[in-house]
This record gives structure tokens, C-alpha cells and sequence, in this order.
């Protein structure tokens, strides 16, 4: 018997309310900011402290903007999304590829390729978050960082059951939960921006 990642939650906890084809719903592309400029420049001045020069960084449920510092310089940066349109669109991105996390979590790339990845405004929709961090951990190097990123804007009709039901507190405590369940160590969240001038915004990173 495979052991559930997660016994303290409900069996319903990542169910969603629009259960349709999820790479149907972004095949329209959103060349829009999930955050607003003060959250983005908030988020890019903590890349900026977090994520090595140099490194190879996986940026995953990316789009046409990477939030990366414009002056940062990167042995390659390999995206991940849900639209072709925004992810070519998105002059950060070496190379990328699309991808549907909920029906396939296992990422096409070697172990231990990246020093770094990135994941903002997405893991509200992830269905198999466990699967999906642990492929993340098996591609960083020892010590990586894994920064995961979110405010308290979603698509409320993908978002799952349990990301619906919290607050940005419990949200935080959700992220930590699955960084510390997938193999994640020195895990530590911090608000990024309060949400009195901008939106919120919360960083949850482990160390692989």
C-alpha cells in the first residue's frame, strides 16, 4: 500500500471545483501579473538574495514573466507553464517546456541539474503536490533552494479544496507542510509584502 503524503487532511482536500481538462483552460493565453508591481518587486529583490549566480534555475507553473532580477546572470533558466504563448513569450526562459502537473508530475530532467527553482502563483492548483515537490528536490542539487511563492489571488475554480478553505496564514502552513513532506530541510516562510500597499505575498523556501 502506498503511504498517503497526507493523512492529516480531508479526502477531498485536492479536489476542485472545475474538474475539466486544466491545459484546456490556459490554452488561452493571460499576459497578465498574477501580483502586483510592489508584491513582483518584492519577490525579485528576493530572488535576488536567494537564487546563486551563475546557477541553473528551474522556474516551474511560470508564464511570460519570470520575476528574476533583469541584471542577474544565469548559467540557463529552463521554464515550466500551462501555455506555449506565455511561456515564449517570457524573454527570461532559455528553454521550456508544457506540462500538466496533475496528470503527469514527473519532470523530464536529470538529477541533481539545477541550483536553484522557482515556483510563483501556482501551487494552489497543484492536485499532487507531494509527487510534484519531490521531483523538484530529486532535480536540485544538495542545498538548492526551492522558493515557493503565492499571494491570495487564484482561480478559484482550479484552485483545490484545501487552498480555498485557509487564509494566507494557513496557506503558508500548507506550502511548509509540503516542502517538509517531500524532503525539504531548513524550511523557512517569510512575508515578502504585507498587503497594506499591494498585495500580499508569501515566500516558503527548503533546501534540498
Amino acid at each position: 500500500m502506498i503511504e498517503e503524503p497526507f493523512p492529516e487532511l480531508p479526502k477531498s482536500a485536492f479536489a476542485k471545483l472545475d474538474s475539466g481538462d486544466d491545459l484546456a483552460f490556459y490554452m488561452q493565453p493571460r499576459l497578465v501579473t498574477h501580483i502586483d508591481e510592489r508584491a513582483a518587486a518584492a519577490l525579485t529583490g528576493f530572488y535576488r538574495s536567494r537564487v546563486p549566480q551563475g546557477g541553473r534555475v528551474l522556474d516551474l507553473m511560470s508564464s511570460w514573466v519570470s520575476h528574476l532580477p533583469k541584471d542577474g546572470t544565469y548559467a540557463e533558466v529552463v521554464g515550466h507553464g500551462m501555455n506555449a504563448e506565455e511561456l515564449g513569450a517570457n524573454p527570461r526562459l532559455d528553454r521550456w517546456f508544457v506540462q500538466d502537473f496533475n496528470q503527469n508530475p514527473v519532470l523530464a530532467l536529470d538529477d541533481q541539474s539545477f541550483d536553484a527553482a522557482l515556483a510563483c502563483a501556482g501551487v494552489q492548483y497543484l492536485q499532487r503536490p507531494a509527487e510534484v515537490f519531490n521531483e523538484v528536490r530529486r532535480v536540485l542539487v544538495p542545498g538548492a533552494p526551492f522558493i515557493v511563492s503565492f499571494s491570495n489571488r487564484c482561480f478559484p475554480t482550479k484552485a483545490v479544496e484545501v487552498w480555498r478553505a485557509l487564509d494566507i496564514s494557513g496557506h503558508a502552513a500548507l506550502v511548509k507542510l509540503y516542502l517538509e513532506r517531500a524532503g525539504f530541510t531548513d524550511v523557512q516562510v517569510g512575508l515578502l509584502a504585507d498587503g497594506q500597499t499591494s498585495d500580499p505575498l508569501v515566500a516558503a523556501t527548503g533546501r534540498a
